[in-house]
């Protein structure tokens, strides 16, 4: 199974504000800028995310998912899910969790939430990673990593400058080229 991360952070490296809120990601644009998630989107089969991302997304006038199964990690049960929308909830440790999803089909997931993001991380289940930088400085917040108890390489597939100054890195886990003093070499 693959599991994927698409975020935005600000420069500072936080997913939101310390309420869960996310309104600087807009930062620098007047209207929607075009930054490849609906591109992403089409390419998973289902979506793991923490409950306090799920709580911050619920009230969204749009469902930003489609019809993307959604697997909300939770021991409370969930609030009424907006009509159409497939919302399940599970809870365990990640490694059983991708384990059931693969015994039910799904290929690829996406993972979103900070903690979730970072749990996922450290049992070593993320094989890609789509980073958007915003240029804003937030300076607390809820942070994008956190303690992951070793190193985790990664090898950078590309980069690009988005409309409003924002830019997104895309980067494989696994070892990077390395100059070899291994310090960075431009």
């Amino acid at each position: 199974m693959k599991a994927s991360i698409f975020v935005g952070i600000s420069l500072d490296g936080f997913l939101s504000r310390p309420d869960g809120t996310f309104d600087f990601l807009s930062a620098g644009t007047v209207e929607p800028t075009p930054h490849g998630f609906e591109e992403f989107l089409a390419t998973v089969d289902a979506l793991v995310m923490g409950r306090n991302t799920y709580d911050v997304v619920l009230p969204m006038p749009k469902w930003p998912y489609g019809d993307k199964p959604v697997f909300v990690l939770s021991h409370r049960a969930l609030r009424t899910l907006p009509a159409g929308v497939v919302v399940e909830r599970v809870s365990g440790d990640p490694v059983a969790i991708l384990a059931g999803l693969a015994a039910r089909g799904i290929q690829h997931v996406y993972v979103d939430g900070g903690v979730t993001i970072q749990a996922f991380l450290r049992a070593g289940l993320i094989q890609h990673l789509t980073i958007t930088h915003v240029p804003v400085l937030i300076g607390s917040g809820i942070p994008l990593f956190g303690p992951i108890g070793a190193d985790i390489p990664l090898r950078l597939i590309s980069s690009r400058q988005l409309i409003g100054g924002a830019v997104q890195s895309e980067y494989a886990i696994g070892p990077a080229a390395s100059s070899p003093r291994g310090i960075w070499v431009p």
